[in-house]
């Protein structure tokens, strides 16, 4: 009998590379269950923290609330443990306000479970959210505090805290008004007489009392009431006059979170840059005034996460904002385009083919970001669908003109005349509203400009020289916001 042959050396070692290559296809196909999952992220904030699993199909998952301590079980079908989704565990922050750990593990074949340990109780908002722009399928799970800070209390602790002034501790009252359209006025004045009534301490409408003196000393004639001595009392606190009125800046930096808004040739984000323009700007606002009357700054996001254009609607109405200012940054395909650009609401169609094409860039931002569809508020959408009044909108062309007088001054103007388009975030009926482009993202030369502190030092010294010029030829409203 003949035996076999043993091929060549080369020979095996194609044989045994063409075979393992057969188990390695098969087992991408065959062996390994589930999707593949592409980038898992983390949005901590004070508003709410967000978790992002991406992955190249869409994902099923079921949620529970754990209590004592507080943590949120999440059971993800489809899914193998990998490598990529261990990497949320080390993605935690110490200073999330919100969740203080995560732990991932295999519940079932096919089953992985995501235990989420929270810092205090939050209502979670689990949804999913289709392929768009450089997004595969996303699940989404954003962490909301059961109990969040009232931006109006916020406002109101630090005015007081410049005024030497302790706050009442009890805010149960005050937030019950929170949706009055001039309840900072009124919770600040409720502040201001919790205040004195602590300094003075009445145990009621009569006056305190001191000991009656010795009858030796003062001898009471018959029939008389005894003399009465006022026991010395502190100096009760003192609010401002009548006509300190807060002014209130609604500061709103584009974008956020997973929209990172246009990035420049040079890898620049919008996102990041207009929100250092805001913050600076936010500080010369703090320390400015009006009339006599001091302004505070409200920033719809102060840190890196995402808000959807109704919730900056909402944002900028609940603390009864004065102004509102939507910082961006242009983008277009051409990279010689440059120079910045002030755009108020249109009625009707945009000015220009570049306003229109911004204006929808802009309103597709809920899009990349991820809105939540199931839970937008009534009130806010038909506040978004209402066109705003013809009031409204000649203060924002008015205000406009204001900023661009002064952003001149520190580069050129792409256009000198406010444009006009029908941009979602300034569709609000009873707060002047403008979208500020910086400039152009898209221009390396301006890229690099963006990036500069000094550009941004000097447009945010502009841009409070813009606001302060129209109050001086618009006084705000005369309403009872008086602290």
């Amino acid at each position: 009998m003949t035996e076999p042959r043993t091929p060549p050396a080369p020979a095996r070692r194609r044989l045994l590379l063409q075979g393992g290559s057969l188990v390695l296809l098969l087992g991408s196909h065959h062996i390994a269950r589930g999707a593949s999952i592409v980038a898992v992220r983390l949005w901590p904030a004070e508003d709410y923290t967000r978790v992002t699993i991406e992955s190249d199909t869409a994902l099923k998952a079921t949620h529970r609330m754990v209590g004592s301590p507080p943590r949120l079980a999440v059971d993800i079908d489809g899914l193998d443990l990998n490598p990529t989704l261990r990497e949320l565990v080390a993605k935690v922050r110490s200073d999330d306000p919100n969740i203080a750990g995560i732990r991932v593990g295999q519940n079932a074949p096919g089953v992985v479970r995501l235990v989420i340990d929270l810092k205090h109780e939050i209502k979670p908002q689990v949804f999913t959210l289709a392929p768009v722009a450089a997004y595969k399928h996303r699940l989404v799970f954003d962490l909301f505090p059961a109990n969040p800070p009232d931006p109006l209390e916020q406002l109101i602790a630090e005015r007081m805290k410049d005024l030497g002034a302790s706050p009442a501790p009890d805010a149960a009252t005050a937030r019950a008004d929170a949706a009055a359209v001039d309840s900072l006025g009124d919770l600040i004045a409720r502040q201001f007489e919790r205040s004195n009534a602590m300094a003075r301490k009445p145990s009621d409408s009569t006056v305190a009392r001191a000991p009656t003196p010795p009858p030796a000393a003062a001898p009471a004639r018959p029939g008389s009431p005894p003399p009465v001595a006022r026991a010395p009392a502190r100096p009760p606190v003192q609010a401002p006059s009548s006509t300190d009125r807060l002014i209130i800046v609604a500061l709103d930096p584009g974008h956020g979170g997973e929209d990172p808004g246009a990035i420049g040739p040079g890898g620049t984000r919008e996102k990041d840059v207009v929100l250092q323009v805001a913050l600076k700007l936010r500080d010369r606002i703090n320390n400015s005034t009006v009339g006599g009357s001091p302004m505070r700054a409200f920033l719809t996001r102060d840190a890196d996460f995402f808000v959807p254009l109704n919730v900056r609607v909402e944002k900028a109405r609940r603390v009864g904002a004065d102004l509102f200012v939507s910082i961006h940054a242009d983008a277009v395909p051409h990279p010689n385009a440059s120079g910045a650009s002030v755009y108020a609401l249109s009625e009707r169609g945009a000015s220009s083919t570049t306003a229109r094409w911004l204006a929808q860039n802009e309103n597709d931002a809920d899009r990349v970001g991820g809105v939540n569809l199931g839970v937008r508020d009534s009130l806010v959408q038909r506040a978004l669908l209402d066109m705003s009044t013809t009031a409204q909108i000649r203060d924002s062309l008015l205000l406009g003109d204001s900023l661009l007088s002064q952003i001149k001054g520190v580069g050129r103007l792409h256009k000198p005349k406010v444009e006009r388009a029908n941009f979602a975030v300034l569709r609000q009926p009873d707060i002047p509203s403008i979208l500020v482009e910086t400039a152009f993202i898209s221009n390396p030369e301006e890229e690099t400009k963006l990036r500069s502190e000094t550009y941004q030092n000097n447009l945010a010294n502009a841009l409070i020289n813009g606001i302060q010029k129209y109050f001086a030829a618009n006084p705000p409203m005369a309403r009872n916001r008086q602290i």
